[in-house]
């Protein structure tokens, strides 16, 4: 799925959810790890799971990206916010520096053209 996502969208790598686990395409798990602002995204995606339930959060995020498109979708927008919000804090946990900038965008255009696996987090 995470593949898919990663060519539907024109990414050089994704990280996607399904219900509690993170789904990466074109990075490695270490690279992930590395990025505690996509690591606080995508953990934001997780609570929202949690809260709503699998299903009913799949319906509510295919709904709004249809709606709104996928940029201003109220659980990207939400997990873009927590991304820069809680980025500290994970780079705390997961004992990495924080990066200078800001945060996924560097590692999208780093590892832009590089061949990498499809992993699960």
């Amino acid at each position: 799925m995470a593949r898919i996502a990663r060519l539907k969208l024109g990414q050089a790598n994704v990280a996607m959810v399904l219900g509690s686990t993170i789904h990466l395409s074109g990075v490695t798990r270490e690279q992930f790890l590395r990025e505690p602002s996509w690591v606080a995204h995508e953990m934001c995606h997780i609570r929202q799971v949690q809260e709503r339930g699998v299903l009913r959060f799949l319906w509510e995020y295919l709904v709004e990206s249809a709606r709104v498109g996928y940029y201003a979708n109220r659980f990207e927008v939400e997990a873009r916010e927590a991304g820069q919000r809680d980025a500290a804090a994970y780079a705390a946990l997961l004992q990495v520096p924080l990066p200078a900038g800001p945060g996924r965008g560097a590692s999208e255009q780093a590892s832009a053209g590089h061949n990498r696996p499809d992993v699960v987090v």
